[in-house]
């Protein structure tokens, strides 16, 4: 008997795809409940249903073998978001008032080039 998991291109089993598959039914199922209910429960009770099918939806999510591949990704974000250094009010002020000036100008070049196109296509239209 050959006990060898078949894994696709991307390096998911039919077991994973199995998992992916029941993680968006249980995310569609919370959903599916909150409309379906929409006169007989409280909007608690709805939203609840919608929470617990991501909850558990994303639950079987993390137990394929992409769960952990994610967790690490999100590690790595945070840790990189850590070394970003975020502009001073200052300079996030001044870069705003270059590209309101900017867009200002494009804006009125743009206009004046419509305007004599426009004068352009009347006299030869005359």
């Amino acid at each position: 008997m050959n006990t060898k998991v078949v894994q696709d291109k991307n390096g998911a089993s039919s077991a994973d795809i199995a998992k992916f598959v029941i993680a968006g039914l249980l995310v569609a199922a919370g959903v599916f409940v909150y409309y379906w209910f929409q006169n007989e429960w409280n909007s608690w009770l709805r939203v609840g249903s919608v929470v617990l099918g991501l909850i558990a939806g994303a639950g079987v999510f993390m137990s394929s073998s992409l769960g952990p591949k994610l967790r690490e990704f999100f590690y790595e974000t945070r840790f990189e978001l850590r070394k970003v250094v975020w502009p001073t009010r200052q300079e996030t002020m001044r870069t705003t008032w270059i590209v309101m000036i900017v867009v200002v100008v494009i804006s009125l070049l743009l206009g004046g080039f419509d305007l004599l196109i426009s004068q352009f296509t009347k006299l030869l239209w005359r």
